[in-house]
């Protein structure tokens, strides 16, 4: 990417991903379009308070309006949703990007339980749409948001790209699977250069007030117990933001390409997964997580240490959806971009600790 040469269009920037990735680029000098519905799934004052960090004032936004940031002169943010099709494709034919961040969806499984019809709608409907636009206005590269959710109730750790994902356990991670599935097509049949990021247990500040580390923070403040499930014996690969938005932007630079050679014919006992099934096809498939799981009780122990609280605890069972344990194989992301997130969960902590009490004094 030549510096402010490179349109690109960033979905979810009122999200906690895409403001950060967003800002990252901007600082770069690069030239970005934002894009959010600004939906009420969790506190919309949070989300206009990061568009707001981005020059991006509330009183400005109206629908299907682009606007300009009052702070980075190579950013618009325009307030749109994925599921509308026809705004959608005037967008693609206005700008004509040249690489798509598609970080807008539908978070959450335990919100999937209750309210399957939203990941439907923005996760496939959505995702379909942003397929669409870069099919009928071709981009050099679409890079989306998938989950570390996939691997469902795998048991081999770490779980790898290689592994089968046929079996999710939340319409959450159902929705994801089925966009890696969506975009496998796409660029197999037109050629569109397309990478899937399966990010795990993101954090940091301006982070998710349903996550984990919000909630956990929140209560142990208001001196309220939290709710530890499966007893505390679960492990998460919780990953910082920062790297995330490292390796984002690593990926975005290098496209997958069509391999000119003809695949070698497959014999009895080939592996059906072997990179030659895919030498016609610009699709790629990347972990993006710490490489280091974390025990849950431990991460509270580290909220404890850095709040100097005790938390109050109340022991739970697993609940539907959720897995025991995640951990990522990144070497895929090592070998490909020389790339492997660093930061300790004590380090993530901190600053995300320092965020919090800073935003909500």
């Amino acid at each position: 990417m030549k510096k402010m040469k490179t349109k690109i269009l960033v979905t979810g920037t009122a999200g906690f991903i895409g403001y950060h990735l967003a800002t990252k680029l901007l600082e770069k000098g690069h030239t970005v379009i934002g894009l959010d519905n600004i939906n009420d799934y969790y506190d919309i004052g949070l989300k206009f308070n990061r568009l707001k960090e981005t020059g991006i004032q509330k009183a400005d936004i109206a629908y299907n309006t682009l606007i300009q940031s009052t702070k980075y002169p190579s950013y618009s943010f325009i307030q749109l949703d994925l599921q509308d099709k026809t705004a959608i494709d005037k967008l693609f034919s206005e700008q004509q990007f040249d690489i798509v961040v598609n970080l807008a969806a539908q978070a959450g499984v335990r919100y999937s339980l209750s309210h399957p019809e939203a990941y439907i709608q923005s996760n496939i409907v959505g995702f379909f749409n942003i397929l669409e636009a870069c099919r009928s206005y071709p981009v050099k590269h679409l890079i989306y948001a998938s989950s570390s959710s996939v691997y469902g109730s795998n048991t081999k750790m770490p779980f790898s790209t290689e592994d089968m994902v046929d079996h999710p356990i939340s319409l959450y991670a159902a929705s994801k699977k089925s966009n890696e599935l969506m975009a496998h097509t796409y660029s197999h049949l037109f050629h569109i250069p397309t990478t899937g990021l399966r990010f795990f247990t993101v954090y940091g500040p301006w982070g998710r007030p349903d996550m984990a580390l919000f909630i956990f923070t929140k209560a142990i403040l208001e001196g309220k117990e939290i709710d530890v499930f499966n007893n505390g014996m679960m492990q998460r690969d919780f990953t910082y933001i920062d790297d995330i938005v490292e390796g984002i932007m690593r990926v975005m630079e290098h496209p997958p390409i069509v391999n000119a050679d003809p695949p070698t014919p497959l014999k009895k006992g080939d592996d059906w997964k072997s990179e030659r099934h895919h030498f016609d096809t610009p699709y790629k498939i990347y972990n993006i997580g710490n490489n280091n799981p974390v025990q849950l009780l431990d991460f509270i122990a580290c909220i404890e240490d850095e709040l100097k609280i005790k938390a109050k605890k109340r022991m739970l069972p697993l609940q539907a959806g959720d897995v025991p344990d995640t951990y990522a194989d990144v070497s895929d992301l090592m070998k490909d971009l020389g790339y492997k997130p660093e930061t300790s969960v004590r380090t993530g902590i901190k600053k995300f600790l320092e965020w919090y009490l800073g935003y909500y004094k």
